[in-house]
Formats: C-alpha cells, structure tokens, sequence
C-alpha cells in the first residue's frame, strides 16, 4: 500500500489533531478502513506519546 503523505511539523502537537490529520488523508485516500484500523490501534494500543506516534507513521508518510 502507498501511503498517504500528510504534514505534521508545525501542526498542533495534540495526539488527537495529529490523529484526525492523519485520518483525513487516508479517508481522502478512499482508505476509510485503515483510517478506522489507525485510530482503534492508537486508542487501545498506544501507551505513550511516541507510541501513538508510530502507529499513525505506519499509515501515513510524514513529510
């Protein structure tokens, strides 16, 4: 899978607005289910900061 490019330097820096980014770019991707598969993943899995940061590179390249 090619993955969406999305910027987040110089975004806020709030885990739910870099999420929310990331999730846009995939919806607007057509990759709604991995969008869904993304924010499950970070709100169950995530256990820091970094964490849920690395989940979200895993769908999305930052540029």
């Amino acid at each position: 899978m090619e993955k969406p490019k999305v910027r987040l330097v110089g975004e806020n820096g709030n885990i739910f607005n870099l999420l929310g980014i990331a999730s846009r770019a995939l919806k607007d991707a057509g990759l709604d289910g991995q969008a869904k598969e993304m924010k499950d993943r970070v709100l169950s899995e995530a256990r820091s900061y970094d964490e849920a940061l690395r989940i979200i590179m895993a769908y999305v390249e930052v540029e």
